[in-house]
């Protein structure tokens, strides 16, 4: 019985799964922090694993470290997101530093994708920001425009610009509420591009830690008239990737 690991080095945060027979066993996560791999180190202390495969922006520093192979995020997400729904075709995975729209066939191959990783626009980081500079925490950003009563245009998906945005509309006197709310139209905005133009086929899967915002899920349900469906723990799904193709490689 063979068990394989799957840990995916994120930008913001460490992901590990551990599969037995294809099936998870455990998972744990902490964050990357400014050593990711000796965070990576400390989370797989203990851990008993026959193969493990790495993913995410320090896989190559795991590569070296463990002489482990390695995989593209692209390809963990598919695998990790079809392991968890045998019928999806379409893949949303919105993470810390960078949004990925991923289109595969029944087979679970890759048919086009689409990803953003040159600056925190329309990511889980832009989001952090954006609570903040809102006074709220990230766990209560989404509530919080959930509640809004109108949807205030958010013209600048840029970090710095957007933020001053914000401030001026403070400023103006606008609803906190309603501001969130423009800011997860705006990243929904931008996600939902992606997914048009790597071909939507419902139902589409929503990954990541940002699909953990109840706002988010809620809009790209009502931009796309799309099915949503989110993994019990959306932000591991690249590392069950990793795991599965370990086993098999």
């Amino acid at each position: 019985m063979m068990k394989c690991a799957g840990i995916d080095i994120g930008s913001r945060s460490i992901k590990l799964v551990v599969v037995k027979n294809g099936e998870i066993e455990g998972f744990r996560q902490t964050d990357s922090g400014f050593d990711p791999l000796t965070n990576a180190n400390a989370i797989l202390n203990g851990v008993k694993y026959d193969r493990i495969m790495a993913t995410g922006y320090g896989r190559h520093l795991f590569e070296v470290e463990y002489d482990a192979p390695t995989v593209t995020e692209i390809k963990a997400y598919a695998v990790g997101a079809k392991k968890l729904f045998s019928q999806v075709h379409t893949i949303l995975d919105i993470g810390g530093q960078d949004t990925k729209a991923i289109a595969i066939n029944d087979a679970g191959r890759i048919l086009k994708f689409e990803m953003n990783d040159r600056c925190a626009a329309g990511t889980g980081k832009f989001l952090e920001l954006m609570a903040k500079a809102l006074g709220y925490t990230i766990e209560d950003f989404g509530a919080a425009a959930l509640n809004a009563e109108k949807d205030i245009q958010i013209s600048s998906m840029c970090t710095v610009f957007a933020e001053s945005e914000v401030t001026s509309l403070l400023a103006k006197g606008e609803d906190r509420q309603d501001i969130a709310l423009g800011l997860h139209h705006s990243v929904i905005r931008r996600a939902a591009g992606m997914l048009k133009r790597v071909m939507i086929s419902n139902p589409i899967v929503f990954a990541g830690g940002v699909a953990k915002n109840s706002c988010m899920a809620d809009l790209l349900k009502k931009s796309l008239g799309s099915e949503i469906l989110i993994p019990k723990n959306p932000q591991i799904v690249g590392a069950l990737g990793a795991a599965l193709l370990a086993c098999t490689s």
